[in-house]
């Protein structure tokens, strides 16, 4: 994915919930689509997961690989800071949390619609 044209250069951490919605076409993620993109292998491995549950295991793995160059690596302090999140909301998921604290890392705006970041700091919101 490269900077659409009139896109700032602020770099957005995909979560799952985010690509999927890329992927799915949602109108209100074409804005996001050409934007600067890092994700983590662990939001491709659920990304792989479902959609290998919803659209069989060729799509997945294809649409999978596109996202390979926008991996970035987690830390194991990203990992201590994440953890200490899942911690206090125990409700959320691994992946996201990770993502959450990778996210803070790299200076990126966290994009999700997912409603258990909805009032965080450093996310950009956005729902179907």
């Amino acid at each position: 994915m490269t900077e659409k044209a009139g896109m700032s250069d602020e770099v957005y951490f995909f979560d799952t919930y985010a690509i999927f919605e890329v992927i799915e076409g949602n109108e209100n993620y074409l804005p996001y689509k050409d934007a600067k993109m890092i994700t983590t292998l662990f939001n491709i491995a659920e990304l792989n997961y479902n959609l290998k549950r919803e659209k069989g295991s060729e799509i997945a793995n294809k649409i999978s690989d596109k996202y390979a160059d926008f991996i970035v690596e987690v830390t194991l302090d990203d990992i201590k800071e994440a953890t200490d999140l899942k911690i206090k909301y125990k409700h959320m998921s691994l992946p996201d949390v990770i993502g959450y604290a990778v996210a803070k890392r790299f200076g990126a705006k966290f994009l999700t619609g997912d409603e258990d970041f909805k009032d965080f700091d450093n996310v950009e919101f956005v729902k179907k």
